[in-house]
């Protein structure tokens, strides 16, 4: 489904560089009221949180939930994560650097998941929690 609001919202925080508390409030109020609900919209998240340098703390813990609720309960088998959600989710969170966020989302849905498939391999985020270190662990020590 071709969510225009959104990519609407995305250009409008690509055009700023910054994302506030107020447009996280406004994204979840009136353009994802009900959550993701596509892998569309988690593909446009993402790049979005790739592209925008300043960011409001809130930004990254909506985003961070948002996508672990979609993946782990939102698509099926629920609960767990299939080889096919799990390649598909690696391509977008290690596509370049993998962001602070990427990194807190595949931790939350490493634990989350019953299961998830790929998530784990040697290939796709491994130790992602070792990773980040702490919630304000700069990018470079998270990705050390």
């Amino acid at each position: 489904m071709d969510n225009l609001l959104l990519r609407e919202f995305n250009a409008q925080m690509i055009s700023k560089g910054r994302i506030t508390f107020g447009d996280v409030k406004r994204l979840q109020r009136n353009i994802l009221p009900d959550g993701i609900c596509a892998r569309d919209d988690v593909e446009l998240l993402l790049a979005l949180d790739r592209v925008v340098g300043r960011c409001d703390r809130a930004w990254g813990d909506y985003l961070v939930a948002a996508v672990t609720d979609f993946v782990v309960w939102g698509e099926r088998p629920t609960g767990y994560v299939d080889a096919d959600a799990g390649r598909w989710l690696n391509g977008l969170l290690l596509a370049g650097e993998p962001t602070r966020t990427a990194l807190r989302i595949a931790r939350e849905i490493e634990q989350e998941a019953h299961q998830a498939e790929t998530l784990g391999s040697d290939e796709a985020l491994p130790g992602a929690a070792e990773r980040i270190g702490g919630a304000d662990a700069p990018r470079a020590e998270a990705l050390a």
